[in-house]
């Protein structure tokens, strides 16, 4: 098919990739504890009569967590097979208050479609689908989609699930539809992530809660004590003062300061922490921050000093450091800086790799010329991301021939993981024309 025609077809699948997007949205599939795990099944459900309906063959996996999908069709003689992957769940969408229409019911404003999973990831569910239904019968490629059901609660099954279908999954390219672009009007190749450690670190002073007047003044309570130890986490200007952490500088794009205050809604006043760029403070140094506090509520708040007090820590990784040897250096880091000699215990929740792919070769040429093409003849930019995708490493590893393009259809307003989180139809159906005018270049440039 030609680059007319492909055109031409997406825009005419449009209306109903939009329907269905919206469909998946109002399904809250959060893999979560503690939510209501049937609504992750009711999702599994509809991205695999998704995929039915583009005529692949296909199943609902589960390996001890929460239900993927997995559709393949055959490649035509000679040709390639791409893996096309993104996830079906969502993070909890917090406090409904915070939303400005319920977060389960999508709503468009400004040209936005409003909900949870809008943009992270049904829409790079959505995205595979588009360009399936734009070729038909005609699909150039073969194809093996891979939706993951529990990616933002950790893809604890994950390792498992490809291990166990490997053969089902191998492939020559492999699309991961799960980052974003430069901007609104700047597609974008991901080719850095940074790692993440998340710990917990709970400090203990007294056996129990004490009177904060008969005991308040020698006594270092909780709370102080774990302020006290945060605290040393950043230096002065708040650079990570964390000891055996890789971190560099040098990264390649611009980013202004005014735009990037703007776009993290930076109240005026409050000043950036760090040194030098903002890209490399956000793609290839590390960070920490403070996630959660376990104390008590100030409204519930008695005249007690607090025995224990807990902090979930994230300490999100440069490009080329090692989660396991990053773990050890913050938990030496907290040892040595508890003050007043109160008992710390440092739990390690999760941890993922952080990962760099050379995107240069045919298969990224074919991609960018399928990006430049999509947004009428802007080129894309090499990003990196200061978020995690820490399986993007266990592909490098399994499938070291397969050449991987992190794409993805946010925006720097998308609000991922935040409370109105929004997609942006007009770049939507650039990312629906870039992925099937990818597949077609790959065709042409691997078919033997």
């Amino acid at each position: 098919m030609s680059e007319s025609d492909l055109r031409a077809a997406i825009r005419r699948e449009m209306p109903g990739v939009r329907a269905d997007l919206e469909r998946l949205v109002r399904i809250p599939g959060v893999a979560f504890e503690g939510f209501d795990h049937s609504h992750v099944e009711r999702s599994a459900e509809a991205v695999a009569e998704l995929l039915r309906g583009c005529g692949l063959d296909t199943e609902i996996v589960r390996h001890g967590g929460q239900p993927a999908v997995i559709g393949r069709k055959a490649a035509p003689a000679g040709a390639p097979t791409v893996l096309l992957y993104a996830h079906h769940d969502v993070q909890p969408a917090g406090d409904p208050a915070l939303w400005t229409s319920d977060p389960f019911e999508p709503v468009e404003r400004d040209g936005r479609l409003y909900g949870r999973g809008a943009a992270d990831d049904k829409a790079g569910v959505m995205a595979h689908v588009a360009a399936l239904r734009a070729f038909g019968d005609q699909l150039p490629v073969g194809v093996v989609v891979f939706v993951e059901g529990e990616e933002e609660y950790g893809s604890d099954s994950l390792d498992t699930i490809i291990h166990e279908h490997l053969e089902e999954l191998r492939s020559d390219v492999i699309v991961i539809a799960d980052s974003g672009n430069w901007d609104i009007g700047q597609p974008a190749l991901t080719t850095s992530l940074r790692g993440l450690v998340n710990l917990f670190a709970e400090v203990k002073v007294l056996k129990s809660a004490v009177h904060s007047g008969m005991f308040g003044g020698p006594v270092p309570d909780a709370l102080i004590t774990l302020a006290r130890l945060l605290s040393t986490l950043h230096d002065d200007d708040g650079e990570v003062a964390v000891a055996g952490l890789v971190g560099r500088e040098g990264a390649s794009v611009d980013y202004p300061a005014d735009r990037f205050r703007s776009e993290a809604g930076i109240l005026d006043g409050v000043e950036l922490i760090g040194k030098g760029t903002i890209t490399d403070r956000i793609w290839t140094k590390p960070s920490v921050s403070v996630l959660g506090i376990d104390a008590p509520r100030t409204l519930e708040a008695a005249n007690a000093l607090q025995p224990t007090a807990k902090a979930k820590i994230s300490v999100r990784l440069a490009p080329g450091d090692d989660p396991k040897t990053a773990f050890e250096a913050v938990r030496a880091h907290l040892e040595k800086h508890v003050p007043w000699g109160a008992s710390l215990e440092v739990t390690l929740e999760s941890d993922g790799a952080p990962c760099v792919i050379d995107a240069t070769g045919p298969v990224y040429d074919a991609a960018r010329a399928a990006f430049s093409a999509a947004w009428d003849g802007t080129d894309p930019v090499d990003m990196g991301v200061g978020g995690s995708i820490p399986f993007i490493a266990t592909f490098q590893e399994l499938f070291p021939g397969a050449a991987i393009l992190v794409t993805g259809v946010e925006d720097p307003h998308a609000a991922a993981h935040g409370p109105d989180e929004s997609l942006h139809l007009g770049e939507f159906e650039k990312v629906c024309i870039a992925e099937a005018l990818l597949l077609r270049n790959v065709a042409e440039t691997l078919t033997k």
